[in-house]
């Protein structure tokens, strides 16, 4: 039996909104309650990548997503403000399973290695870590510099996973999904969550 436990998203201003698309698809389908978080970023990127306008308004935006995902009434999903950083995520007596931040820009690892809580995001992901719980880091960004590795390594030292946004091909992908679906699956393998459709490698 699953731990009933919210699951928190983040989503930054990084490239590859599909990537936190297509979990909100997945966890929703297997009946998981998320809490996401968008940045103020997120709203440009989505008028640059794919001229939409993300709704501010939670319960719009709830929609939003679920439209996105093609996931109209299956699981738990509720959308906070960016700036609401008196919201019960950005409190350690808020239970969770843990929190992904999926795309996670370059800002977004300087100012959680830097323990910065600028908006509602970096708190509730500060918390995560102060708390002992599993953050997991999803860097969409290449190359690196020093300085983003630098900022990674203080992270994974202080606890987060890092899982770069890096497809394999080993499981035969046909589309664009495929690829970033194995990222996906791959991010949720961290915190125990198997409900992804993925051809895993079996060894020769």
């Amino acid at each position: 039996m699953r731990n009933n436990l919210p699951l928190i998203l983040g989503v930054s201003g990084a490239s590859g909104l599909i990537y936190a698309v297509r979990a909100v698809k997945y966890l929703l389908e297997a009946d998981y309650e998320i809490e996401l978080v968008a940045s103020k970023s997120t709203y440009m990127v989505w008028q640059a990548e794919q001229n939409i306008r993300m709704p501010v308004e939670p319960l719009q935006q709830e929609q939003f997503w679920r439209q996105q995902a093609r996931v109209e009434s299956l699981g738990k999903l509720r959308c906070y403000p960016w700036g609401d950083v008196g919201a019960n995520i950005a409190s350690g007596s808020f239970r969770t399973l843990g929190m992904i931040v999926m795309p996670c820009s370059m800002s977004t690892v300087a100012k959680l290695a830097n323990g910065l809580s600028s908006d509602l995001l970096e708190r509730a992901a500060d918390v995560q870590l102060k708390e002992g719980r599993k953050l997991i880091v999803v860097p969409r960004e290449t190359p690196f510099s020093l300085i983003h590795l630098r900022n990674l390594t203080t992270l994974a030292e202080a606890g987060a996973r890092i899982v770069p946004a890096i497809p394999a091909w080993y499981h035969n992908p046909k589309t664009v999904e495929d690829l970033v679906d194995f990222v996906v699956a791959r991010t949720l393998d961290q915190l125990d969550i198997d409900c992804i459709p993925l051809e895993r490698w079996q060894g020769r």
